[in-house]
């Protein structure tokens, strides 16, 4: 456990390293892994396809946006499965909670072993659901740097906004909160009435998105709004299976 985390965190950091040159434009000749093997691809990757469509920067953001989507695809349908789950396995981990009720270290050691053996026999982790989002920070961060430090994409326009300008009119903040809230409801889907972490998160998020996207770049805001679309369309496409799946695993848990 303690190695994932110590992984995630030198991810992170990796990821975060380039954060300090926001104002420096990115180009060919930008040094470090951060800005060499992800913003400027991505900034790239954006012009070439904004070339192929009229010089339409907010058409070839959208398609960016659908292809990371469909790569994180598998993440997503991983996420939601475990996120059941755990909703499904809800009352077994609450008959272990009372078998070992005290708080000393030895009965919540104990009590951590024992739920660790239930997530395990029913092939459940607990921590994958964090997954997506994990991923999905550091393509966010890499996006930013991507709009602001490539001139061509930050001065340019997409419908009624500057794409390197926060929304004037809060409208593409407001869908990223809605859709935010959609998609994790979607992906929740009663789970959160067992869990009040859970159920906190659920409104959390999208208040923070709504937060974020009043001050960040427009195409920030367009990027986390198609993507929530995209995977709330994804999530209709697997419910089936999955909720099957869940059915199966509260079969076995009665």
């Amino acid at each position: 456990m303690r190695s994932r985390v110590l992984a995630l965190c030198l991810v992170a950091l990796f990821f975060l390293s380039g954060c300090t040159e926001v104002q420096e434009p990115i180009t060919r000749e930008s040094e470090g892994l951060w800005n060499e093997y992800v913003v400027y691809p991505i900034s790239q990757t954006i012009i070439y396809l904004a070339q192929l469509f009229g010089n339409n920067f907010g058409i070839a953001i959208i398609i960016v946006t659908v292809m990371i989507r469909v790569l994180i695809f598998p993440l997503m349908v991983k996420q939601i499965r475990n996120t059941k789950a755990m909703g499904a396995l809800q009352p077994e981990i609450e008959k272990l909670k009372e078998q070992y009720p005290d708080k000393d270290a030895h009965s919540q050691q104990q009590l951590q072993e024992k739920m660790m053996e239930l997530f395990s026999h029913y092939n459940v982790n607990p921590l994958s659901g964090c997954l997506p989002i994990l991923i999905q920070m550091p393509i966010l961060i890499a996006f930013f740097h991507a709009i602001t430090r490539t001139k061509e994409i930050s001065e340019n326009n997409f419908l009624w906004m500057n794409l390197g300008s926060p929304d004037p009119y809060y409208f593409l903040p407001i869908i990223a909160g809605i859709t935010t809230y959609m998609g994790q409801k979607l992906i929740m889907a009663g789970a959160e009435n067992d869990n009040p972490q859970m159920a906190m998160m659920l409104w959390v998020m999208p208040v923070m998105i709504v937060i974020f996207a009043l001050n960040f770049p427009a195409a920030l805001s367009l990027y986390w709004s198609i993507g929530n679309i995209f995977m709330i369309a994804q999530s209709f496409f697997v419910k089936d299976h999955i909720e099957k799946r869940t059915a199966t695993l509260l079969k076995t848990t009665e």
